[in-house]
């Protein structure tokens, strides 16, 4: 992109071929066609169609779909029926899922002005931004939202708030001439304006140097294009998962089916057989019972001021191990504040100035007379430091339209860069009173008096020593100082910029965006929960690193680093250094990208918070973005998983922990899940060795799977949080869900279950009829893995967590309940499900060996915990 700044006016308009009275029209169509139009380009994005097929790509799924054509070549319409309304229920679901749209681009697009000023053959016109070409001429006036980037020609003190571009949080005083420099940030370019900013104050004529994608936003769009889907840490858990289960499956089925060949069964029956076992094996409710533990996740982070967009995040959330966040609006308040007043050679909080004392009451005439903020529709209008200044006189008890009321200005000199000084002349009490408030270095060779105690006299070197230390000191801690002077004009004298000397010194403030209340804590929890917080701002360096110490972030073991000294490292040397990085100032998107990749490279789970145009690229490869509801862009929001809406930083540590109880609920369900279908592996297995016949039929195994399971599943994805969950550092990412421990688990419950089942299906041979036993099997698992539910609630006892500490899984066993009794017992099912009548002692037979496993479970948890 060409450096337009770098450029004097007459070079740009030349580069650009045109002039100060615009273009003429049949150019203007000439560049239309070779730009296009001033709009942003879209992503190509997959259509719902695509989404809906992709679905179906899921080995497990191909596999459930192989069952599916053996059932319906062998006859068996229902088990066909009840699989493929399964996969249809949960690729609608995807589908749904995936079509959440990602309207970030429809946002960026919103940010631009529809209506432009512009001079067209001389005359100024009104057009459509959309219509505005390179060399176009743009007037800018105050409320206009820049609609181009562009080269200032002329400039009349004028202000642009490009917070949500560059993160600075006060608006940029623009100027005309050339800049200098090996490498100027977006935040210093002060001779451009750039699309989709907003004009404070002033007025200015531009040339329009970039459009559409050729522009600072239209570079943030390429970025967000170019920045990639990520799948979560469940996401990638659940496909490892997902192949192993798979490969498991067929191997076992493959092995089914060829001794049921050996043993010269007919190749349908064996076909049957292995379906049966593949049934068994695929937990086909798992992602419809993740999507709803997710689900009921975001409603209770939305109870807790936290919007989650898209459902996985909720997950991730758990596993947070960085949270790089944007200072402004996030971790402060957005508003400049006074924090300290320097005068009598003393410091004082605003509010213990005293409008009794002389030079107190000066001072803080200065600061509302000299200043252009005003009160509209109930807030502040104008620089947010001029309101900074006004809110400091509040403090006071100093009301601004009374001040100005009592004493209107009848002169003034306005504010500007070559100066860096603002004057207004004022009659109080008889006498002509020129008020000036500017930077430190310009004013102090001008004072030559200083208002005391004991009045005005002379100033001294010391009292100019103490002044420049004082300045310093103020700078240090990342504070903007302004001072403030006075002088008497004599009646005739006129009022010019040599009136601007032979000052009195009033004094200085010191003011700041200051942190919100309750951060330093947040950070604090952040830390303790083994959470690495980074400030990442536009911001100056000084500025940010003084908030950084003060709420925690940077100690003294981190660094704080620049945009640009960040360009000069290479990748092994931001890699070596980034763990020792706390700080990053007066960064571009591309910077805060490279940052998050960074942290990403070293198996970190990376949340960004922002609220700016130019967070959002960051927070689309975040693996969590976290957009500020209050403050925060549309852009922002849209290309963030989730919403602060009380914009806290203490919320996301809430988040977390909820997204850690999420993840463990999760888990817990697959638990349940696997070793209740283990069981039925297992007994699938034994009978086919045995030569016996299948205690199963593929329905039974469907409504194990999608009745009677999902609901205790559902109900553990509820369970509370343990008050531990934040004492401990987040859980690597990279461990997937099947843990040697994990599936010694599955693998000992599932095989417990079995043995209670076969054991079961064994009675029902010698007491009666085949059918007689598939039904015992059928209602033994099937009731076993309903008070298995119980089991798989917590790594703890039941007599430690409590029974009815979770109702739902109380609700869900009773529903379950119904359900097996409602096909045990209607006749009108028997058929549809194969199941026989059973005599009253079978029926006992079935709830013993039932709830053997769970007594047995609870019995060795309960032993443990003892033990410990």
């Amino acid at each position: 992109m060409e450096e337009w700044f770098r450029l004097s006016e007459e070079e740009v308009l030349r580069r650009l071929e045109a002039g100060q009275n615009g273009l003429n029209s049949e150019e203007i169509l000439r560049r239309r066609k070779i730009y296009g139009p001033n709009m942003l380009k879209r992503a190509e994005r997959k259509s719902a169609f695509e989404v809906f097929l992709d679905q179906f790509k899921d080995l497990l799924v191909i596999i459930l779909i192989i069952a599916a054509v053996i059932s319906m070549i062998s006859g068996d319409v229902e088990s066909t029926g009840v699989i493929f309304a399964v996969l249809l229920l949960n690729a609608i679901l995807g589908t749904v899922q995936h079509q959440k749209a990602e309207k970030s681009l429809d946002s960026l697009m919103a940010l631009s002005a529809p209506i432009a000023k512009v001079i067209r053959d001389g005359k100024k016109q009104e057009v459509l931004s959309a219509e505005i070409v390179p060399g176009d001429i743009l007037l800018l006036e105050a409320g206009d939202m820049v609609a181009a980037d562009g080269r200032l020609l002329e400039n009349h003190s004028l202000l642009v708030n490009e917070s949500s571009l560059t993160g600075e949080s006060v608006p940029v005083e623009k100027r005309t001439g050339r800049l200098r420099g090996e490498k100027v940030p977006l935040a210093e370019q002060t001779n451009m304006v750039f699309s989709g900013s907003l004009v404070a104050s002033g007025r200015a004529r531009a040339v329009v140097s970039g459009t559409g994608m050729n522009t600072e936003i239209g570079r943030i769009a390429a970025l967000m294009n170019d920045t990639g889907e990520k799948k979560t840490p469940l996401e990638v858990s659940l496909d490892q998962f997902g192949s192993r289960l798979a490969a498991a499956i067929l191997i076992i089925c493959a092995g089914v089916f060829g001794l049921s060949l050996y043993r010269r069964m007919p190749i349908l029956d064996s076909l049957m057989f292995a379906v049966a076992l593949a049934v068994a094996a695929i937990p086909e409710a798992l992602s419809s019972i993740v999507t709803i533990v997710q689900a009921m996740g975001t409603q209770k982070m939305v109870r807790e001021n936290a919007i989650i967009k898209d459902l996985k995040a909720v997950e991730s959330l758990g596993c947070v191990s960085v949270i790089c966040s944007d200072k402004t609006g996030t971790l402060t308040q957005n508003r400049m504040t006074v924090q300290q007043v320097y005068a009598n050679n003393r410091l004082y909080v605003p509010e213990l100035l005293n409008t009794e004392i002389s030079v107190h009451k000066y001072l803080l005439y200065d600061a509302v007379l000299n200043n252009d903020s005003v009160y509209g529709e109930g807030k502040l209008l104008g620089d947010p430091t001029e309101a900074a200044l006004i809110q400091m006189a509040e403090r006071t008890g100093l009301q601004e339209e009374e001040v100005k009321s009592w004493y209107p200005r009848i002169g003034e000199i306005p504010f500007d860069s070559r100066r860096k000084l603002m004057s207004t002349l004022h009659r109080i009490e008889g006498k002509r009173i020129l008020f000036t408030k500017g930077a430190v270095d310009v004013l102090l060779p001008r004072i030559t008096e200083i208002w005391t105690w004991d009045g005005v006299r002379p100033i001294t070197e010391s009292d100019l020593r103490a002044m420049t230390e004082q300045n310093l000191d103020f700078s240090r801690q990342g504070l903007r100082v302004l001072t403030f002077v006075c002088r008497e004009m004599g009646e005739q004298e006129e009022l010019t910029e040599k009136s601007e000397d032979g000052y009195i010194f009033l004094g200085m403030a010191a003011m700041m965006d200051p942190p919100r209340p309750e951060t330093r804590n947040a950070v604090l929890s952040a830390r303790r929960a083994g959470i690495r917080p980074v400030m990442i701002t536009g911001d100056h360096k000084v500025t940010a690193a003084a908030i950084a110490e003060k709420i925690g972030i940077l100690d003294r073991n981190g660094t704080a680093v620049s945009g640009p000294e960040l360009d000069d490292m290479t990748e092994e040397e931001l890699d070596r250094r980034l763990e020792n990085i706390s700080v990053y100032a007066r960064v571009s998107p591309e910077h805060k990208i490279r940052i998050v990749r960074a942290w990403q490279k070293k198996g970190c789970i990376v949340a960004m918070t922002g609220d700016g145009v130019n967070d959002a690229p960051a927070l689309k490869q975040a693996d969590i973005g976290v957009a500020m509801g209050k403050m925060g862009t549309e852009v922002s929001k849209d290309a963030s998983a989730m919403i602060l809406m009380d914009d806290n930083f203490a919320t996301i540590i809430k988040a977390v922990a909820n997204g850690r109880n999420v993840y463990r609920n999760i888990r817990n369900a697959i638990k349940f899940l696997l070793s209740g279908n283990m069981a039925g592996i297992l007994c699938v297995v034994y009978t086919s060795f045995l030569a016996l016949p299948t205690p199963f039929v593929p329905v039974h195994l469907l409504f194990i799977n999608l009745l009677t399971d999902s609901l205790p599943a559902i109900a553990i994805g509820m369970e509370q949080a343990e008050a531990d969950l934040l004492a401990h550092p987040p859980r690597n990412p990279k461990e997937g869900i099947l843990t040697k421990r994990f599936v010694i688990q599955i693998l000992l419950q599932g095989t417990f279950i079995a043995f209670c089942t076969m054991a079961a299906y064994h009675t029902g041979l010698v007491t009666g009829s085949e059918q007689a036993a598939s039904t015992m099997a059928f209602s033994t698992l099937t009731l076993a893995r309903l008070f298995h539910g119980f089991n798989c609630r917590s790594s703890h006892s039941i007599l430690k967590i409590g029974l009815r500490s979770n109702l739902w899984t109380i609700m869900a066993f009773e529903a379950g309940a119904v359900l097996l009794a409602a096909v045990l017992f209607v006749p009108g099912l028997h058929a549809f499900f194969y199941v026989a009548d059973l005599t009253a002692r079978q029926f006992l037979t079935i709830f013993i060996f039932a709830v053997l496993p769970t007594l047995g479970i609870q019995s060795f948890k309960t032993i443990r915990e003892s033990l410990h």
